[in-house]
């Protein structure tokens, strides 16, 4: 196999208006995308952390994977401590607490206004 990188991840969302908005104005992500797909009015919405290699869509389109479906979404970040407290204040609510701590590094989980489960970990290296 030739396979370079990990492209693109769908992520299943009620309303991508709303999801965008969280993606981009809340987590920091920039819009790559947002153009109309298909005939029946649909909507490309593509979001990625600045500089990064894979990016997320914020899809409507698939009955197998209802919003909020998704568990395990891991985003590296250099500084813990300080997304939390700016996600904190942007009103995001982290379960257990906030951060905790396991042998490979810190984390914090909390969801996207779907329900869909982020991991925030930073990594120790």
């Amino acid at each position: 196999m030739s396979v370079t990188h990990v492209q693109l991840l769908s992520v299943p969302v009620a309303d991508q208006d709303r999801a965008c908005d969280f993606y981009v104005d809340v987590l920091g992500f920039d819009l790559v995308w947002d153009n109309p797909m298909g005939p029946d009015g649909g909507r490309w919405v593509q979001v990625a952390p600045p500089g990064a290699a894979t990016a997320l869509t914020l899809v409507t389109w698939f009955p197998t994977m209802p919003p909020g479906s998704l568990k395990g979404l891991v985003l590296e970040t250099d500084d813990l401590d300080a997304d939390v407290a700016r996600l904190r204040g942007r009103g995001v609510d982290f379960a257990d607490g906030g951060i905790q701590s396991a042998p490979w590094g810190r984390y914090a989980t909390f969801d996207d206004p779907d329900g869909n489960g982020i991991v925030l970990q930073a990594t120790r290296v």
